[in-house]
């Protein structure tokens, strides 16, 4: 999880880490390949291994969700057409939308979209998922299925997950290791089992400013 307020950075950092903005210093490592300094072709090669969820879900007004899954497999392999319908189908149904392909992203409620954003994120088998502020814009109910949903399925398909979040309810839910940034700079890093007995006074002003989880610290 990387975690703070609003303007720190961790969206820039998110979309350094995926390739969509280059970083002025410093490399980006997936498994040891310099992500950064790697030609085209070698990009291509990484970017087939990453799936990203964008804040809003991201989709394509103009497609129909089964088009919007899809769309990873038809700019990234060589698969038929009849492959690609599979995987989609497989993935629709693992998410909790089969039999939704032929709808239009203005027929889907707000956490259908992060659906079919999760869906398409993960349609290509992905290593590394990416998401941005997943639960942005959803009722908490529903931000808590969306969590859970993120956590069963970064275990089934074993991926390294990262989430861009400033909500504390997430990162002690499903949080394994935390990243705290202020003013665009990573000032604590650790487990949640770590959270609590923090120091570090930005943090401890982020994490505890809500209620409960000031009483969650005093009870400890």
């Amino acid at each position: 999880m990387i975690i703070g307020s609003s303007g720190t950075g961790k969206s820039v950092l998110l979309k350094c880490i995926v390739g969509l903005e280059k970083p002025d210093v410093g490399t980006v490592l997936y498994n040891g390949r310099d992500f950064t300094a790697a030609n085209r072709m070698q990009q291509i090669e990484i970017r087939r291994e990453i799936g990203m969820l964008f804040q809003g879900a991201a989709l394509f007004d103009s497609k129909t969700v089964e088009e919007n899954v899809r769309f990873p497999l038809d700019i990234l392999t060589n698969l038929t057409l009849d492959e690609k319908l599979d995987k989609v189908n497989q993935i629709l149904t693992r998410v909790g939308l089969e039999n939704s392909n032929k709808l239009m992203p203005s027929e889907l409620s707000g956490g259908m979209k992060k659906r079919v954003g999760i869906a398409r994120a993960l349609v290509n088998n992905s290593r590394y998922l990416f998401c941005d502020e997943p639960n942005s814009g959803l009722d908490p109910q529903t931000s808590i299925l969306i969590d859970h949903l993120i956590q069963d399925l970064t275990a089934e398909f074993k991926t390294t997950t990262v989430v861009v979040s400033h909500d504390m309810n997430s990162v002690m839910q499903i949080g394994d290791y935390i990243m705290f940034m202020y003013e665009g700079s990573k000032v604590w890093e650790g487990s949640k089992d770590t959270v609590l007995a923090s120091d570090t006074k930005d943090f401890n002003d982020f994490v505890f400013a809500t209620n409960l989880m000031r009483r969650i610290k005093d009870m400890s």
